[in-house]
């Protein structure tokens, strides 16, 4: 390892794969066992929690006592002791064999936490769940760099803080998505979820599904999609879809408005990220789904709790079943520490003011997410919706308001709605408000004309003024 690659690792911070010490202990030995039970890592030595470098002065005697250290766990383990610039990189890979413990027990790597599990649990958690993991595999057909998405890639490194100019091959394998093989780049599986240009083209399960019907069943679909543009975008791309189909109330105070939306969605954001994080990505025949319907969202992923997992450990114990790819979530900021995500599901909701999410565990895990009731709404906001009856939702409310000024041309108002195309959600939203008689056409005799342009009416103008941007009745885009 160089410097380089050293200060990198100090950047990312603690995680599933890493490990900071001050100094030297007997506890070291608790984080050699719980790298050797999940997938391996590096402690680094002389290194603070919040990453500040103190040193630790490389000698024999120091090496012995770590080699001591991973010799008297259970089975013995291997390590590697390394000087890169001050600080002692101390080096381990997953071990087959397993549990491993040590004289104080037998532990787990959670996020960046140790955490201590009785025998038995942990015995058999890994006798059900195998040594084979999905995102530490390695995926031989993905090649690099002809697969390799830079701009994800580039995404990533932004989000996750990462300073300076490192080297994108260093910073890949610094962060456990590739490993060097013979000369060459071999990517994991995790680093192919995350960085492939065509996600799918190796893992055809690899996409989500919204959904969005109009009762309270699958019997009359008004809309579906599917996502599979790469995990962040997925993530972001079906919670920006349930925005768009589900209904927001304003409050007014101290003349500012504020936005409440019919949805807790930060736990929503959980919940999504979590069905990502957690799936099975060995079953390649299924697939995330969010669907809406008229009085629920569900959330759900395919393979149930990971083994070794009860439905009342529930926001009380995490067992990450893809812990590599939870640590590049982790370190993007799009999950918190481990544990925490059920109990923050259930906070988000009572915060939002919505009932208790409900948890299903069977061949899939389900969320069942339910609306903010009416009567909880603000009182001006449930007088404009008996007032007004009118059935318009987001993207109608934004169109109806990019009317409001000059007359638009189409390109027009396909920018100011940041559209590139027309849509057919784009068709129909302006067709419902002409239908409504919120919008005209300059020349309705000749819809198709170059000179075409599309103005609100008088109609329109009583409406914006007496409910603006709002959204209700039919929950589409």
């Amino acid at each position: 390892m160089k410097t380089a690659d050293l200060n990198i690792l100090v950047q990312e911070g603690e995680g599933t794969t890493l490990e900071f010490k001050e100094s030297l202990s007997p506890s070291l030995t608790r984080e050699l066992v719980a790298f050797a039970n999940t997938v391996g890592g590096k402690v680094l030595l002389g290194v603070r929690d919040d990453g500040s470098i103190v040193g630790m002065k490389d000698s024999n005697g120091l090496r012995a006592r770590v080699h001591d250290l991973a010799r008297n766990c259970d089975p013995p383990l291997q390590v590697t002791v390394e000087p890169v610039g001050k600080v002692i990189v101390i080096r381990l890979r997953e071990r087959e064999a397993k549990p491993v413990q040590c004289s104080e027990g037998f532990f787990w790597r959670q996020g960046a936490v140790t955490q201590k599990l009785a025998r038995d649990e942990i015995r058999d958690f890994f006798r059900v769940q195998g040594s084979v993991r999905f995102d530490l595999s390695p995926c031989t057909r993905f090649r690099y760099p002809a697969d390799f998405d830079r701009q994800k890639y580039n995404t990533w490194l932004k989000m996750s803080g990462i300073s300076g100019r490192p080297r994108t091959e260093d910073v890949l394998v610094n962060i456990e998505a590739a490993e060097r093989s013979a000369g060459k780049l071999l990517f994991r599986n995790a680093g192919v979820l995350m960085f492939a240009k065509n996600v799918r083209r190796f893992f055809s399960q690899a996409y989500i599904t919204c959904l969005l019907a109009r009762g309270s069943d699958k019997v009359d679909i008004l809309d579906r999609k599917d996502f599979d543009g790469g995990i962040v975008a997925d993530i972001e791309d079906a919670l920006r879809f349930v925005e768009r189909n589900t209904r927001v109330a304003y409050r007014i105070e101290r003349l500012r408005r504020e936005e409440i939306p019919e949805y807790p969605m930060a736990a929503l954001r959980e919940a999504v990220t979590n069905a990502v994080m957690h799936r099975d990505w060995f079953n390649e025949g299924a697939n995330v789904f969010v669907e809406i319907y008229s009085d629920r969202i569900e959330v759900s992923n395919p393979g149930g709790l990971p083994n070794g997992m009860l439905a009342s450990d529930l926001g009380h114990r995490s067992v990450r079943r893809n812990p590599l790819l939870a640590d590049l979530l982790h370190r993007i900021e799009f999950i918190e520490k481990a544990g925490t995500g059920i109990k923050r599901m259930r906070d988000e909701a009572k915060k939002h003011g919505s009932p208790d999410p409900q948890f299903k565990t069977t061949g899939f895990f389900t969320v069942t997410f339910f609306p903010k009731s009416v009567g909880q709404y603000p009182k001006a906001h449930v007088e404009a919706h008996v007032e007004a009856h009118v059935p318009l939702t987001r993207l109608e409310a934004k169109m109806l308001a990019a009317c409001a000024g000059e007359p638009q041309r189409p390109p027009e108002l396909l920018r100011r709605l940041g559209y590139s195309t027309r849509t057919g959600n784009f068709k129909k939203a302006l067709a419902h408000l002409i239908a409504l008689g919120f919008v005209e056409m300059t020349s309705p005799n000749k819809p198709r004309s170059i000179n075409q342009r599309y103005r609100i009416t008088t109609k329109g103008i009583a409406l914006l003024k007496k409910s603006p941007r709002r959204r209700m009745g039919r929950p589409s885009e």
